[in-house]
């Protein structure tokens, strides 16, 4: 049984990973991508990542609870991002504050995030679940 969760945590990090990457990779190539791609691929790859970390942490949870999970956090992150405190506002400034925490609050990455979220939760079902099942 042990040797199951180890398996599937690993699956899950390799996404989270995976995910990462392409997000990252989004922001870094964005001129050469389409627009529509290189404005919000990333967020909803960050949100993803979001997904496949409670994954990861939870491996056994229900589709239902990580997607809920993970959203929630990650509309939390971008509510906090209204808060304009000094010591947030320099963390903010340094490239993994801004890459975890954002910058400026925008209603579309509530969006960007739910999209994300989603899309991953349709490749966990049906791809990553079925490689876990067998």
């Amino acid at each position: 049984m042990k040797s199951v969760f180890i398996k599937d945590r690993l699956i899950y990090f390799f996404a989270v990973m995976v995910t990462m990457a392409a997000g990252l990779a989004s922001r870094h190539y964005g001129e050469r991508l389409p627009d529509w791609v290189h404005e919000h691929f990333g967020d909803a790859c960050w949100a993803g990542m979001i997904y496949f970390g409670v994954r990861m942490i939870w491996p056994h949870c229900s589709l239902v609870w990580a997607m809920c999970f993970s959203c929630i956090f990650s509309w939390l992150i971008e509510f906090s991002q209204l808060i304009q405190m000094p010591w947030l506002i320099e963390i903010r400034s340094t490239v993994l504050g801004a890459l975890i925490l954002g910058h400026g609050f925008l209603v579309i990455d509530l969006i960007r995030y739910t999209v994300g979220i989603l899309c991953m939760a349709v490749i966990d079902r049906y791809f990553l679940r079925n490689k876990m099942t067998r």
